[in-house]
């Protein structure tokens, strides 16, 4: 092997080293009313990310929004407030998993903001750096669904959800427990959370301990989250 060849094995391999270690490709999901959109347009901008966006990308993989409206809505006028968003959208088509990966495997960069609540179930493993999920006190999750006009089962499932850390569960089971971090958004103003993000990012802190369910049985509230 002549020292021409060595030299340019070292400086690839230099070159992937550093590459591959410089990639911080992110995960931001969590509950509805947990503030992901709001933090994922401030982090982006922060990180000079490109966010792309799950449950709207499922929605373009399994129905046009045009024909969800009016299959669903089919002879009723509608204002430009009663059209759902993309997790509501999302919640109410079949996803078809297998095609979404495939999808976003060809779209996610190493400059990528991974946001949506479906993250857990289409974005590899392998492609990620870090799972942020952002955990709000289920008390206060409570106003901001009475606000947005939530169905009750719609409202008690985002709750129950909350409460027992399913989107935790599922991004540790998914991801690993060395690539999910828990934060803690209550009572916090935006520039606080992305702080915690950053410290994240950087390795300086491994996120918070959340534990609702504890704390609502303390408070014996068990039947006010869980009415069924």
């Amino acid at each position: 092997m002549s020292y021409n060849h060595c030299l340019y094995i070292l400086v690839l391999q230099k070159f992937l080293t550093m590459h591959v270690f410089s990639t911080v490709v992110l995960v931001l999901t969590g509950n509805p009313g947990v503030g992901k959109h709001t933090i994922s347009e401030k982090l982006a901008e922060i990180l000079g990310y490109e966010i792309l966006d799950v449950n709207k990308e499922a929605v373009k993989v399994g129905m046009r929004r045009s024909d969800y409206l009016s299959n669903v809505w089919k002879g009723q006028k509608q204002s430009a407030e009663s059209v759902p968003d993309s997790q509501s959208l999302a919640d109410s088509i079949d996803v078809d998993v297998e095609k979404i990966q495939k999808m976003l495997k060809d779209k996610i960069s190493d400059k990528s903001l991974i946001v949506g609540h479906l993250a857990p179930f289409v974005v590899s493993k392998e492609l990620v750096s870090k799972v942020i999920v952002l955990r709000k006190n289920p008390y206060d999750l409570i106003q901001i669904y009475d606000k947005r006009n939530y169905p009750d089962e719609k409202k008690n499932d985002n709750l129950g959800s909350e409460i027992l850390g399913v989107i935790a569960y599922d991004s540790i089971e998914k991801f690993g427990n060395d690539k999910t971090f828990q934060i803690n958004t209550t009572s916090l103003g935006t520039e606080e959370i992305i702080k915690k993000i950053e410290s994240v990012i950087n390795g300086t802190s491994k996120g918070d301990v959340v534990d609702w369910l504890t704390d609502i049985t303390r408070k014996d509230d068990l039947r006010k989250f869980f009415p069924y």
